[in-house]
């Protein structure tokens, strides 16, 4: 019988308890450090908002976590094969470090083995494990304000069209595969915190995320999967659209947006992001408070959940919930980005409140 993975609240309960059963069938990505842990992690335990529970090492990597160095979910495995063992322990030890094939050979590697060993336990190489390891130190070098261009250096990219090509490379499709499809369209646009991509159609926006979000590709591929249409560079009528409502934005004349979107999601992760929608540009708000404005006060964690699965960036604002605190919270595009944000709209609010006044 095919495993069948507990619900969030259930993983939850196994990590607060250390519960070895579910060691291995799930792990633990905590947004606020950026970590991702075993279930039965020693460490301090989150709190249940900053807990994302993913099926695999490959799925926690991808979206930019990197690993414990406690529990070390990586070397769980190192028992298995001692080729797995010696080059996971050297890549603990040199994580940004730019690995290439010529590495492994020197090493004495065969290069068919290396991948097949990494694919069958990770579902991914170990080239391809090193770069996400990369990615995830550029994500921290931005959470920790550090510049775009220290972070696409980082992750291994020596220009700023080599750092979108990579992603561009992910959505573009052979010419010959694309005739008779309705595509989708997807083009970059410039903005004072580093480039977006922005997916479209003729008629509503699917996508919007900054170009740097360790997520992104892994975005792109559920989103060609759930539309079930291909993704080719090129612009739309609503890139124009968007991009104009940005510069608005960005500049400080507006923080309406008035763009279709469209409706991806179940049908509560949509209304928890047409809540966030309802909170003015300015203000905040914490899970708690969100939960009891929708009248699902017990529903804290899926709401929490469904506001980590935007995305759309900045028009559908999961940047303005903070912590029950006040302290800035996970997001995909950084806290630096996220502090950024709720100040300028901050700003926004105070000059729109100065016109009127005067």
């Amino acid at each position: 019988m095919l495993f069948t993975r507990p619900t969030d609240e259930v993983l939850y309960d196994a990590l607060i308890a250390r519960d070895p059963a579910y060691d291995g069938f799930a792990y633990v990505c905590v947004t606020s450090t950026r970590i991702f842990c075993r279930l039965t992690c020693p460490a301090r335990k989150p709190k249940p908002e900053n807990c994302v529970f993913q099926d695999n090492v490959a799925a926690c990597l991808e979206a930019g976590f990197r690993p414990c160095k406690r529990c070390r979910p990586l070397l769980k495995y190192k028992d298995q094969d001692p080729t797995v063992s010696a080059l996971l322990d050297a890549l603990e030890k040199e994580p940004a470090r730019r690995w290439c094939e010529d590495d492994l050979r020197a090493a004495g590697y065969d290069l068919s083995t290396v991948r097949r060993a990494f694919k069958r336990q990770f579902g991914m190489s170990f080239l391809e494990m090193a770069r996400l390891r990369r990615v995830g130190q550029a994500a921290e070098t931005l959470a920790e304000g550090g510049r775009v261009i220290d972070a696409q250096i980082d992750a291994g990219f020596e220009s700023g069209s080599g750092f979108r090509a990579a992603i561009n490379a992910l959505v573009g499709e052979a010419p010959a595969g694309l005739r008779g499809q309705t595509l989708l369209k997807a083009d970059w646009l410039a903005t004072p915190l580093g480039p977006m991509m922005a997916i479209v159609d003729d008629h509503a926006l699917h996508l919007l995320e900054f170009a740097d979000r360790p997520a992104l590709p892994n975005e792109i591929r559920h989103l060609k999967e759930r539309s079930r249409m291909s993704i080719a560079s090129g612009r739309t009528p609503v890139t124009d659209i968007l991009a104009a409502v940005l510069d608005r934005y960005f500049s400080g004349e507006s923080s309406e947006f008035g763009i279709r979107i469209a409706g991806h999601g179940t049908g509560f992760e949509r209304d928890v992001w047409t809540a966030l929608q309802a909170i003015p540009a300015g203000e905040t708000m914490s899970y708690s408070e969100l939960a009891r404005k929708m009248g699902r006060e017990s529903a804290v964690r899926a709401i929490a959940r469904a506001n980590g699965a935007n995305r759309i960036a900045i028009l559908i604002p999961c940047h303005r919930v903070l912590g029950a605190d006040g302290s800035l919270t996970g997001y995909g595009g950084g806290l630096w980005r996220k502090r950024w944000l709720i100040e300028h709209e901050r700003r926004m609010a105070a000059n729109r409140k100065s016109s009127v006044a005067g």
